[in-house]
């Protein structure tokens, strides 16, 4: 490629580097790079968005469903400005993706500039691990590179700006010669190995328990044997923090499900009654949902020396990949010959699953929201994908979603932003245009983007081998998980201006796009609909009118404080109250702390 210029060399190594897809949005500052895409024959595929933000989410998405690199390209100025929010979303998620934007051209920098921005200066936080800017052709291999290997290595978002008129440069690559930086292709990844001594240690620690606890987290993605192996020589059950619902089986009959906030009743018990903790591949930072300090034993296993040991005072910490250590591990851990901590594990998981299924029940006016997740989980594919946006739908996944087999599930886990749910979607299906893909949206995050990106999955459908893809509305018309944390912490009324949503019929929308479209205002239509759209030829949007008085119940949560915020909500209805009540109070109150409310 003598004649080639810079954007012409820049998509060739991302060919070379196995990149597919780019997700992006056009703009001047990156004309350049538009116009080698069509020389190239759009290799890597352009995959064009409605705003850059929910590019950069769908590059997240993509990375996140297939392990491998996202990448996310805008223009500059406003362009590199919206990719933000989705690259701290990958940041705070530990996700390799790497962005690539334009600037202003080189001579008219420092001159106040039409869509000048210091880029350096505004990327340098969200993409700390690694920011250049390209200024002579002969940089952009090494540069693009370690964009690419600081990206995979540290598992975080990188970021390139190639000024305009780089971009038109004719490509010279780095010679032999002095301050020249030439690169290379590729990367070979070791198997971090524990310290024979450490795990000695651990396993006196684990040995020593009575009541071990585990704590799995996404870095134990894979590991998922070895696990099953260490919980049943310890007794022990497992809860699993939101990023890592996908990591163990909920068919397991120890697996206590998701921990904190958005947790399950089981977990928070068995954490305030755990002598040992053993926590794999999680940073979970909520501490007030972990055993007490003093209470239990610490052990934790983490590829990311980073990150171990800022959450509980362990006494062992070992930086390790979470299968090889396990496997070190497991050697060294004897029996443990008494059940009955296992066996009250189990009997709390079951009765959990059971008033999951009664709440799932309760009448609602219309569609009580937790049927809507209740009735897709026995039905789900067992190659399914599963997305939730952040607000009540993250509630209803993480407690009443049935994870087995090879199904995946994400969010927005740490930064916790409003809007992913449809995006994530679309850059799974690129990921694995062959499975298919479920998201769970507020109607506020649909007014948000999502409605937007409907038109993104009708530019593209077509192209996925399994045209599966389902967009399920809770539509309430209201900000739901804001106007209950205002219940909750603040113990104020649902504040209608800033809460109340105007209504959209997001089915007509979605119909108008030529997609499945289906409105469910009855409870008993709920299992047909599901049914209809998982053998639909299309992707489907459920519009499903959903009740925004169903509180989510934290897992911490006593009797009289669930029965407080329900009336409140209720407003004195006593009728209402009373099926409330009758539904779900007989198996509730087995899990909360007072049972005299």
């Amino acid at each position: 490629m003598a004649s080639a210029k810079v954007a012409d060399y820049l998509l060739e190594r991302l060919r070379s580097w196995g990149i597919e897809h780019v997700f992006a949005y056009a703009g001047d500052g990156i004309n350049g790079m538009l116009a080698a895409w069509g020389r190239a024959g759009n290799s890597p595929q352009f995959v064009q968005s409605r705003h850059e933000e929910m590019s950069a989410f769908e590059a997240v998405g993509y990375a996140k469903f297939t392990g491998r690199l996202g990448v996310c390209m805008a223009t500059s100025g406003p362009g590199a400005i919206h990719l933000l929010n989705g690259l701290y979303d990958a940041k705070l998620d530990h996700v390799p993706v790497v962005a690539i934007v334009g600037q202003t051209n080189r001579t008219a920098m420092g001159g106040s500039y039409q869509q000048e921005v210091d880029l350096l200066s505004l990327y340098k936080d969200v993409a700390s691990d690694y920011v250049q800017m390209v200024t002579v052709p002969e940089q952009l291999p090494n540069v693009l590179d370690r964009a690419i290997r600081v990206a995979l290595t540290q598992r975080a978002p990188t970021a390139l700006i190639v000024p305009a008129d780089v971009q038109e440069l004719e490509y010279s690559p780095p010679t032999h010669e002095f301050k020249m930086v030439p690169s290379s292709l590729g990367v070979d990844w070791p198997t971090v190995a524990p310290d024979d001594e450490a795990i000695g240690r651990a396993a006196e620690i684990l040995n020593a328990g009575e009541k071990v606890a585990l704590l799995v987290g996404n870095g134990a993605r894979g590991a998922h044997e070895e696990i099953e192996q260490v919980a049943d020589l310890l007794g022990a059950g497992a809860a699993k923090a939101l990023l890592g619902k996908d990591v163990l089986s909920d068919e397991l009959p120890w697996v206590t499900g998701s921990i904190g906030l958005l947790g399950t009743r089981p977990s928070y018990e068995m954490m305030r009654e755990c002598d040992t903790l053993l926590t794999i591949g999680s940073s979970f930072p909520y501490t007030q949902f972990l055993p007490e300090y003093g209470q239990a034993r610490g052990v934790q296993i983490d590829i990311d020396g980073r990150l171990v040991g800022m959450r509980y005072p362990n006494e062992v910490n070992l930086i390790a990949d979470a299968r090889t250590a396990l496997r070190a591990l497991i050697p060294n851990l004897r029996r443990k010959e008494t059940r009955a901590w296992r066996e009250k594990i189990e009997s709390d998981v079951a009765r959990w699953w059971e008033t999951m299924e009664m709440e799932a029940a309760v009448p609602a006016d219309p569609v009580n929201p937790l049927k809507l997740f209740a009735e897709l989980s026995p039905r789900l594919p067992d190659d399914a994908i599963v997305t939730a946006d952040s607000g009540s739908s993250a509630n209803w996944y993480a407690r009443q979603l049935r994870f087995r087999g090879r199904m995946r599930g994400s969010l927005s886990g740490t930064l916790a932003t409003m809007g992913p749910g449809v995006p994530y979607g679309i850059g799974a299906k690129f990921g694995h245009p062959d499975r298919p893909v479920i998201v769970f949206a507020g109607d506020g995050a649909m007014q948000m983007n999502g409605m937007a990106e409907l038109i993104t999955i009708k530019r593209y459908w077509e192209s996925w081998r399994d045209p599966r893809l389902i967009v399920a509305v809770l539509h309430n018309n209201d900000l739901n998980q804001v106007t209950w944390e205002m219940r909750a912490m603040s113990g104020a009324p649902k504040f209608v201006e800033s809460q109340t949503l105007p209504d959209v019929d997001y089915a007509a929308f979605a119909s108008s796009l030529g997609m499945q479209a289906i409105t469910v205002t009855d409870p008993d239509d709920v299992g047909g609909a599901w049914e209809t759209a998982l053998s639909a030829d299309r992707p489907t949007v459920l519009d499903v009118h959903t009740d925004p008085n169903m509180p989510p119940i934290p897992p911490h949560a006593t009797w009289e404080q669930f029965k407080s915020a329900t009336a409140a909500v209720l407003g004195g209805d006593e009728d209402r109250w009373d099926f409330v009540k009758e539904g779900i109070r007989t198996k509730a109150q087995e899990f909360m702390p007072h049972k005299n409310g």
